[in-house]
């Protein structure tokens, strides 16, 4: 087999593939790529068996046809190191040893067999599948995934949940401290149907989204997801089990709101935080006549800080304390110019909202509060 392909092309697409690969894998041949050449163009696969993503990129002057795994940690670090030039691959079809000739050098690697790498999960034809434009699904991911969950003991809350049906498509995370609800209408299934997509997955596409324009047909069956992009293909097993009723969790009546100018906001809790306890981070915030005081204090360290911004509010005085590093990152997650605060107790979850939604959009996070000594 041979074929000439761009470095910095090949590199890009090894690149978006390769954080498939784990750094110890119970398969030798998972430490390597899986070049397959059909025609003219150069399909790529890594995979971790859970997780698999496969790219396709052109070749120019190729011969022959086959597959052949090459080892990814030697390949990318060679190919780091290339400015922009056509590169030749030659593969011996017995042997497998494998030679890239640049414009001043020749590599010699030696490949595996194409054939041991493993399979793709077999998807029947009665699988359910929806078609959903890239840039909402890319909105959906981005919106949610910091608040999945690390917990070995509760698999369910370390994905996100896709929760489809008729009317709308509603995508959920939570760690059980902060959650995310994200809801299009415009994105709607044929019947009801839900799955969880592992982080890992979802950190995959995550990173190959924002290249990618047009639609995305997803397709899954009991076991494994299928998203099928213009130039990546990710399979991923779901994580079994049943998802937490988030709607419970939500509160609805919430009298007291609050506006307030989101950068503000952040810029003031980011100063703050540096002086909060280093166990807890509780930073307090306490909300009175169109003005914010946020405050933290250690007091094994003797040190304290407190800001007051401007915000629109009207209501009785009130006061809740919440984990710094958790509201930096609702905040941070929240696209818009000014941010809705929405409280009805202490001792009762924040609901914060984007002031202005796009329209068929909903987005929605919820962070739990901490008790305050006073």
């Amino acid at each position: 087999m041979r074929f000439v392909a761009s470095s910095t092309a090949l590199l890009s697409h090894l690149q978006a593939v390769s954080r498939v690969i784990n750094s110890k894998n119970t398969m030798a041949i998972l430490d390597s790529f899986l070049f397959q050449i059909e025609g003219t163009v150069l399909k790529i696969t890594a995979s971790d068996l859970e997780t698999t993503m496969i790219t396709s990129m052109d070749i120019a002057d190729v011969e022959g046809e086959g597959s052949v795994a090459v080892t990814a940690k030697l390949l990318l670090d060679t190919l780091r190191e290339f400015s922009e030039q056509p590169l030749t691959f030659d593969i011996d079809d017995e042997n497998l040893a494998m030679v890239i000739y640049s414009d001043n050098g020749q590599y010699n690697f030696i490949g595996q067999n194409g054939d041991d790498y493993p399979r793709l999960p077999m998807m029947p034809e009665s699988t359910s599948k929806m078609t959903l434009n890239i840039a909402t699904l890319n909105d959906s991911i981005q919106s949610t995934f910091f608040a999945t969950g690390d917990d070995e003991l509760r698999p369910v809350m370390n994905g996100i949940f896709f929760d489809i049906t008729p009317e709308k498509m509603t995508v959920v995370a939570t760690d059980a401290h902060k959650l995310v609800r994200f809801q299009n209408e415009e994105a709607r299934g044929d019947s009801a149907y839900s799955f969880i997509l592992a982080k890992k997955a979802a950190n995959m596409l995550r990173n190959v989204l924002p290249k990618e324009s047009g639609e995305v047909l997803i397709r899954f069956d009991d076991k494994n997801i299928c998203f099928t992009l213009p130039t990546y293909t990710l399979y991923a097993r779901q994580i079994e089990g049943r998802y937490p009723n988030y709607s419970a969790v939500i509160p609805m009546n919430n009298p007291y709101k609050v506006i307030v100018d989101r950068i503000l906001l952040l810029n003031a809790v980011k100063r703050v935080s540096v002086f909060s306890n280093q166990g807890t981070s509780l930073i307090k915030l306490h909300i009175e006549n169109d003005q914010i005081v946020i405050s933290a204090q250690d007091i094994d360290f003797s040190i304290s800080a407190e800001e007051t911004i401007r915000c629109q509010y009207e209501g009785e005085p009130l006061s809740i304390g919440f984990k710094s590093s958790f509201l930096i990152d609702i905040i941070n997650n929240l696209a818009s110019e000014s941010i809705v605060l929405e409280l009805s107790d202490p001792s009762r979850a924040g609901i914060f909202l984007p002031f202005e939604q796009s329209e068929g959009e909903n987005i929605l996070m919820l962070l739990m509060p901490m008790l305050l000594n006073n």
